[in-house]
């Protein structure tokens, strides 16, 4: 079986217009062949002056319902259809579906597919579900919105019940900063090898030896690490806490044990 890689599902995506869940399916079924993917598409109805168009506007919805806590991207064309009424209507009904049913296929969804259909056919635009998250035990929501519309989602998980207000906290500094990871053993091996590697470069280029150069690298690493991972960030809001994300949660003797990002348009 041919492996799909974000790659080739962003290629699809760009090419087609369709949805990344959509895609990464078609895909899967035509075993990676992106031309073959995209006669299916055409067969399926899918029309030239939609399907050319990028999906580039969206929304995010989220919903806690007891110890499940949902994220859902809807993905468009333009701002005005991701602010829509029938746009809010739809994200709000695929979270509620995966809510209730956490291992389901929203894709397969008969009433989503028929509601993405309709508002297509009415705007004219590609209207598809993008990304989803789903967090089970004891679990939060946070959503920012603004300009009438979810733009960033987050999904935690804690080790135990957390309060609204660690999840407000954590939720809001999670979208400002953007980690890519939880802890430093979460790191992408080949993140951290790159990030490495540029810092060994950069240090040689001024004449330090292999040694020293690797040292400095490790320095650098530390330096990114405070920056790109969660625990180790400075938390946002100084003037509530002053102190790492890790000494935040601590202090309030609360554990997270995972998390999930969903921002409109990003990867």
């Amino acid at each position: 079986m041919a492996t799909i890689t974000a790659s080739i599902v962003n290629e699809l995506r760009a090419k087609t217009g369709q949805g990344m869940m959509e895609c990464k399916k078609m895909l899967t079924e035509t075993g990676g062949d992106i031309e073959k993917a995209i006669e299916n598409f055409r067969k399926k109805g899918v029309k030239g002056s939609i399907a050319g168009r990028a999906t580039t506007e969206g929304r995010v919805e989220v919903l806690t319902k007891g110890d499940v806590a949902v994220a859902v991207e809807l993905v468009c064309n333009t701002d005005f259809t991701a602010k829509s009424e029938q746009a809010e209507k739809i994200a709000k009904l695929a979270a509620e579906t995966l809510a209730g049913s956490p291992s389901g296929d929203l894709a397969s969804n008969a009433a989503i597919k028929e509601a993405l259909v309709n508002v297509s056919q009415v705007t004219g635009e590609n209207v598809q579900l993008g990304r989803t998250a789903v967090v089970q035990g004891n679990v939060g929501s946070y959503l920012y919105s603004t300009a009438g519309k979810g733009k960033v989602g987050v999904v935690l998980e804690f080790a135990a019940p957390a309060s609204e207000e660690i999840i407000k906290s954590l939720g809001m500094h999670i979208v400002a900063s953007k980690p890519v990871a939880l802890t430093r053993a979460d790191v992408p091996a080949d993140l951290v090898a790159k990030e490495r590697d540029i810092a060994v470069d950069q240090a040689k280029q001024t004449g330090k030896p292999q040694n020293i150069a690797e040292k400095i690298a490790e320095g650098k690493l530390n330096s990114f690490y405070a920056e790109r991972v969660l625990l180790d960030q400075e938390y946002v809001r100084a003037d509530e806490f002053k102190g790492t994300v890790a000494a935040l949660l601590k202090s309030k003797g609360v554990e997270l044990k995972k998390y999930t990002r969903l921002e409109v348009g990003q990867a």
